[in-house]
């Protein structure tokens, strides 16, 4: 006689969720930088996501979604579709992938634990502070010699559109959570609205190279970004938050740059420096700690507690 299987539960399922959402920004990182860096202007890209997401979500939109949320979907589109995607795709453009890591990655739970805190008089539990004191260093550990190297170009330029970018997914990661959208409706309007919006806006108005680009190319960037990002990752990142709350699935992001900088090494053969693999040891150890509820991890000290 077989055993049942005791069911996951909820914690369990968010956590596994913002694991896949990690998988999967580590990817569009390093697509977005691919093609930010090639034939592409970051307005094509841009264009080329809301484009492929767009076409398909719109029939099931129209369909599936009620009327009467659409002026909350409306807004959540401009927050986590047209601001956020705009802003780090012209960030691709000044500044390389391993800022994306730390700016946009780390910032999104750094902004996302900062309005929280605003909007609760400061009681953040102390648990949650010291995740992103762990992250936050992490990440710079990481990043550490090309966020620290000379440079006479206009990087800065893009590590302020990548915070930039994170404070309008933070936003977006807290109202998702607050109206509690479903994940499935949250990304048909997601897609369906940002196409509607950019789209003319962008063959009206704005530059593109995308006749200079190879078939191989624009097809790289259809199916990452209009599908594995535009439904999978977003739907994934909506569920976490849903699960197991918008700090803590926002801190999960900063294994973004360890899990590319692994990638990196085992795919590409990019030798890791000493002070990166602290990083990444620090950086796991943070986003650990970050996405369990407070108290949950019965080896935290006393005076991580609330």
């Amino acid at each position: 006689m077989t055993t049942p299987r005791a069911p996951v539960s909820d914690m369990g399922k968010g956590l596994l969720a913002a694991l896949a959402v990690v998988f999967f920004w580590s990817g569009f990182n390093i697509v977005s930088r691919f093609g930010a860096t090639a034939a592409f202007t970051p307005y094509d890209i841009a264009a080329i996501r809301f484009g492929v997401s767009g076409a398909i979500a719109l029939p099931l939109f129209l369909r599936y979604v009620p009327r009467v949320d659409w002026a909350k979907h409306a807004v959540l589109s401009l927050l986590g579709g047209l601001g956020y995607c705009t802003l780090a795709y012209v960030g691709f453009a000044y500044a390389p992938v391993s800022h994306a890591g730390v700016f946009v990655n780390g910032g999104i739970g750094f902004w996302t634990i900062l309005i929280m805190a605003f909007m609760t008089g400061f009681h953040i539990a102390r648990q949650t502070v010291v995740a992103l004191l762990l992250t936050t260093s992490g990440l710079l550990l990481i990043g550490y010699e090309s966020l620290f190297a000379k440079s006479d170009g206009d990087q800065w330029i893009g590590d302020l559109l990548f915070l930039a970018a994170a404070l309008t997914y933070a936003v977006y990661g807290l109202l998702v959570r607050r109206w509690q959208i479903r994940p499935q409706p949250g990304v048909l309007g997601l897609a369906t609205i940002s196409a509607m919006v950019y789209l003319p806006v962008y063959a009206c108005f704005l530059p593109s190279t995308m006749g200079e680009a190879t078939w191989g190319a624009i097809s790289l960037q259809a199916v990452y970004q209009g599908v594995v990002i535009a439904f999978l990752g977003v739907g994934m990142y909506s569920y976490a938050v849903q699960k197991i709350g918008a700090s803590e699935a926002s801190l999960m992001l900063a294994l973004v740059p360890a899990v590319s900088a692994v990638g990196g090494l085992l795919i590409l053969g990019e030798q890791l420096g000493f002070v990166a693999v602290i990083g990444i040891v620090v950086v796991s150890i943070g986003a650990v700690l970050g996405a369990l509820p407070p108290g949950k991890l019965k080896l935290v000290p006393w005076f991580m507690a609330r």
